[in-house]
């Protein structure tokens, strides 16, 4: 047994990650690291299936990807799924990015193979270096304790059992194996912020520190460790405070520590942010007040908080897109389908005559790409503005406040976004974003035909 193989053995041990009785789900998509994965798990006795995801997304190499981990299951005579997507179906249903739409399509497939086969577990390859990554960006989103600490071994039914090993290792091993692997070219492009963090700055960060790749592998050692005796507390605190679906706000707020730490681990895991979770704590007495989070509604109630699934609230459509299309020339218009009252139309600069009421906002129409989407939706909690007149950004939240909205009023509160950027606090306040100026030629004029707040 070579010695990547007796490290490999060591961490599904020591972590119980997978046992030889039942089968466990491979994710392959041909590159050096998922390849070695299933050469060790092969080379252990692990009973595998070989999973692949064609996202379409490089051409021809995509298909290249697909053909390699095919060729590699048959030589392994191992049985080998295939699951072609159209990631911009799911882009434009669920409005995320082409990286989350590919993660979520990814791993909704994996558990369906894993439930399909009966298998233990799907096995992924990340290592150490991915890990490392992984740590610095969600540092750079300012992540607690347990986005520090990374991956885990097992989160799941998801195992890593190359958690500990490098880049360099992985390579070593299937050059010994005399076994071939395929390179994804967006690697080597900056565009992603992973990609700029692997490519640039982690390896100038090594080259200034040598040996800052192997002292930081064993401080997140240390961190995952920190984060379990984290997890235990949590844990302890929330059978303390939650109650069924009631938690106990005002509580958590006089006598925990750090209220709001606590609260925002109890949910985060079902999709609240860290802005909603501090405007809740800011909340405690607004009894009705919502906050929403994918399939959750949690609900002020005086000094508790009620979480609710969604399905079980009337609520009306909260996004709607404007087809820019339809906008091109002067002269056009139309209305935006919506539950209030809006119409959008193109004007010449030479015929601008702007009202300053709020109920109207003129943007640069030139300035917005072809590419760009305009919707109108709902206010979030957490929604930021950059106001027109003003430097750096400020919360909805208080924008309302200095406007004196009614819980009431704030419920029904719209906003204008191009590509998540918010342009409009509809019939409140605009932002700086593309404004009229000395080069403007066509003007995109929306109206709020509602009266105001």
């Amino acid at each position: 047994m070579q010695s990547f193989e007796r490290k490999i053995l060591q961490n599904i041990s020591h972590h119980n990650l997978l046992d030889t009785q039942r089968c466990v789900i491979v994710a392959m998509s041909g590159g050096a690291d998922s390849v070695a994965l299933l050469s060790v798990l092969v080379s252990l006795g692990y009973k595998c299936v070989v999973a692949h995801c064609n996202f379409h997304l490089r051409g021809e190499e995509s298909n290249r990807d697909e053909a390699h981990v095919v060729k590699i299951a048959q030589d392994m005579g191992l049985k080998c799924e295939i699951k072609h997507f159209d990631v911009s179906v799911y882009e434009k249903e669920y409005g995320v990015s082409t990286e989350m739409a590919c993660r979520e399509l990814r791993y909704a497939w994996f558990e369906d193979l894993r439930q399909q086969y009966d298998a233990q577990a799907i096995a992924v390859a990340h290592h150490r270096d991915d890990d490392i990554e992984t740590m610095f960006l969600n540092l750079l989103r300012g992540s607690g304790i347990a986005g520090v600490a990374a991956m885990r071994w097992k989160n799941g039914k998801v195992v890593r059992p190359m958690l500990n090993v490098s880049r360099v290792e992985v390579e070593e091993y299937l050059s010994s194996k005399g076994q071939d692997f395929v390179i994804d070219s967006t690697n080597l492009e900056c565009e992603f912020k992973r990609n700029r963090l692997r490519n640039k700055v982690l390896p100038a960060f090594i080259e200034a520190f040598p040996g800052a790749d192997e002292l930081l592998a064993k401080s997140l050692t240390f961190l995952k460790e920190n984060r379990e005796i984290y997890n235990r507390s949590i844990d302890e605190a929330v059978a303390k405070y939650k109650e069924g679906n009631v938690i106990k706000l005002s509580a958590i707020i006089d006598e925990y520590v750090a209220p709001t730490t606590l609260l925002f681990e109890m949910l985060n895991p079902l999709g609240f942010n860290l802005s909603q979770v501090e405007s809740m704590i800011d909340s405690v007495g607004a009894s009705g007040r919502r906050f929403y989070a994918h399939q959750w509604v949690a609900i002020i109630n005086r000094t508790d908080l009620e979480l609710h699934q969604a399905d079980g609230f009337n609520r009306e459509k909260e996004e709607y897109e404007i087809d820019l299309s339809q906008l091109k020339d002067v002269g056009c218009c139309i209305e935006i389908e919506s539950p209030i009252n809006l119409s959008a139309r193109v004007i010449d600069i030479a015929e601008f005559s702007p009202l300053k009421d709020g109920s109207e906002i003129y943007l640069d129409i030139e300035a917005i790409s072809e590419k760009s989407t305009l919707k109108l939706r709902k206010w979030r909690e957490g929604d930021r503005l950059a106001p027109f007149g003003m430097k750096g950004t400020k919360k909805l939240s208080d924008i309302f406040s200095d406007a004196k909205l009614s819980i009431a009023q704030k419920n029904n509160v719209w906003v204008l976004v191009l590509d998540d950027v918010i342009l409009w606090v509809v019939g409140i306040r605009a932002s700086r974003y593309f404004m009229i100026n000395d080069a403007s030629k066509r003007i995109l004029c929306i109206k709020n035909l509602q009266s105001g707040y």
